[in-house]
């Protein structure tokens, strides 16, 4: 019995660091600037801003105001899909 109980905390123990892991994929919108930003990794400060990477443009972006929303894999592709740029 105690066995189980320790096998049973153990799994739930990794299945919480996995998914703290995270992977997931973001859409930032500034709502000052009604600018939208990609990103797969958000960082909180002590004043409560967010501090992320942009996929799409490749700058570091700092936001003391923005609405954040998990999106899919497939979604954040297309958005940070390089355009294609035809030569005539």
């Amino acid at each position: 019995m105690k066995t189980r109980i320790m096998a049973l905390g153990i799994l739930c123990g990794m299945a919480g660091l996995l998914a703290s892991c995270g992977g997931g994929y973001y859409r930032v919108n500034d709502p000052a600037g009604d600018r939208q930003y990609y990103t797969s990794d958000i960082d909180k400060t002590k004043t409560g801003a967010i501090t992320f990477k942009d996929e799409k443009g490749g700058s570091v972006v700092t936001l003391e105001s923005s609405e954040v929303k998990e999106i899919s894999e497939d979604e954040f592709k297309a958005a940070v899909k390089p355009e294609d740029k035809k030569t005539k």
